[in-house]
């Protein structure tokens, strides 16, 4: 992904994570966007090392069942 490839996404988190998150963004005096993405940069290979939701037999994806 380039550098300058930009794009807008709405995200949505728990009232009190948002509020951690937006602390820690005045505290660096960075944005929300800067912090998020730091976070990921820095948790991503933790992160891909779990399981998907298909990689445990017998446990079906429930979201979206009913629509």
């Amino acid at each position: 992904m380039a550098g300058s490839d930009k794009r807008k996404q709405s995200l949505y988190f728990p009232e009190e994570m948002l509020k951690e998150i937006q602390e820690e963004a005045a505290r660096q005096d960075r944005s929300l966007s800067w912090i998020v993405q730091k976070a990921w940069k820095i948790s991503r290979k933790e992160i891909m090392k779990y399981p998907s939701v298909n990689e445990f037999p017998g446990e079906e994806d429930e979201r979206g069942a009913n629509e």
